[in-house]
């Protein structure tokens, strides 16, 4: 019962902090520090992921969990007497499908449960300020949704140019004094600012052992991260597209961002080029810039059959097309390059577990399958999903006949035993629009 109550007082008042925003566009909430007591916190606590690797201080959920109300009651008594400090957010890098690597920032558990309980807030807030344009972070907003979305209002628009473009380094350089300046447009809670500060300054300890103090950025991986980088580039981008941009078109224009990649698109070629020199200037302003080799302008019209360039976003390729009908669409198809890098991955993974047990591996094959299926299984691209089954299916006969120096498998075994371990074969996922 105690659970349940502290679940419905902490929506309701979630509920009515959004209320207030959606009804006032100038507001600036106070007393939002007060709501980080102790039956808030058990509420967050539970939204944590209990799997998620342990920071710094080494303490995982179920460790925290024996105790939990004397650690809740001593936690916000750190915070009511100002005694609360951030601590060193554990580094670990992530091998990007291109062969970079991503660095992941990974908070103490106490820093990630208040931050759960801030990001809940903060979300409140800025979910009623967010543009349509946004969809990266967002509660209901997937990116093959985005995708779905991009595909539709490029075939309904009238545009011909898009351009196609990606912050350098976004999460590692945003500006702290920006960032808080932004903040203070709707909190006007002195405490709930200093500890976001906190966050924002809490140095990052390497794998090498190194403490870095960086003057900038967010660790990608902080949940209070993406609803931070969201409000950031809401006020870099989102509104001086929507306020600025716009007025000073005169053709037909489109913005979608996801995260920090965002697409443009434009009616008239000499509107999309002074938008990309337009561009630099504005993001400069905040200590940002653009992904040289990922910033592109294309050609993209239905009028221009078999002339357009595709591009790339959200991991999919977006190309015109002619249908079956006759008339043009937009077509969405697996990226190219983001095939090629998802068969390195799984050669990479089935060449490391091969010798592991066949029941272990075959599990561990239904969620990768599955998961891939539910991602790009999208209408239009079931020729991309089949073809990365086979060449998946051609690593998995070559690594499994190598477990042993004898052959283990003929390919009508191998397709038997995919059957009978009931691994899921392509498949298109996305549902078909409703008449």
């Amino acid at each position: 019962m105690q659970t349940r109550r502290t679940a419905t007082d902490m929506q309701t008042s979630l509920r009515g902090i959004a209320g207030r925003a959606r009804r006032d566009k100038k507001a600036r909430f106070r007393n939002l520090y007060g709501m980080l007591n102790e039956a808030n916190l058990r509420w967050c606590f539970y939204k944590l992921n209990r799997k998620s690797a342990a920071g710094i201080d080494k303490v995982t959920f179920k460790e925290y969990e024996k105790d939990l109300e004397t650690n809740l009651t001593d936690l916000v008594g750190r915070l009511k007497q100002k005694r609360y400090r951030a601590r060193l957010v554990r580094r670990k890098y992530i091998p990007k499908p291109n062969g970079k690597s991503r660095p992941l920032g990974i908070p103490a558990l106490e820093d990630k449960l208040l931050q759960m309980a801030v990001s809940k807030i903060l979300v409140s807030i800025y979910e009623e300020d967010f543009l349509d344009c946004s969809w990266g972070y967002r509660p209901g907003r997937g990116p093959r949704e985005a995708s779905r979305h991009l595909a539709d209002d490029l075939y309904r628009g009238w545009y011909g140019w898009v351009v196609e473009a990606d912050i350098q380094g976004f999460f590692d350089r945003i500006d702290h004094e920006w960032m808080l300046r932004m903040l203070e447009e709707r909190v006007a809670d002195k405490a709930l600012l200093r500890l976001i500060g906190k966050w924002l300054k809490a140095g990052v300890l390497e794998e090498d052992g190194k403490v870095l103090h960086p003057a900038t950025g967010t660790p990608q991986g902080g949940i209070v991260s993406p609803v931070l980088a969201n409000i950031y580039l809401h006020y870099v981008l989102d509104l001086w597209f929507d306020r600025i941009v716009q007025k000073e078109c005169q053709g037909f224009i489109y913005m979608m961002r996801f995260a920090d990649d965002f697409v443009c698109a434009f009616q008239y070629r000499w509107e999309a080029v002074r938008f990309m020199n337009a561009l630099s200037k504005r993001l400069e302003k905040f200590n940002l810039e653009t992904a040289r080799e990922k910033t592109r302008l294309v050609q993209f019209s239905k009028f221009n059959e078999g002339k357009d360039d595709p591009f790339d976003f959200l991991g999919f390729e977006f190309r015109w097309v002619r249908r079956h009908s006759g008339k043009m669409g937009v077509r969405r198809r697996t990226s190219p390059e983001r095939l090629r890098a998802s068969v390195k991955a799984f050669k990479e993974w089935i060449k490391e577990f091969r010798n592991f047990k066949i029941s272990t591996l075959m599990k561990a094959l239904r969620r990768k399958f599955q998961g891939y299926w539910n991602y790009y299984g999208v209408r239009g691209n079931f020729r991309s999903l089949v073809q990365m089954y086979n060449q998946c299916r051609e690593l998995l006969y070559k690594w499994l006949n190598r477990r042993s120096q004898r052959k283990s498998y003929t390919w009508a075994g191998l397709d038997a035993m995919l059957r009978s371990s009931a691994i899921p074969a392509p498949r298109i996922m996305e549902p078909y629009p409703r008449c």
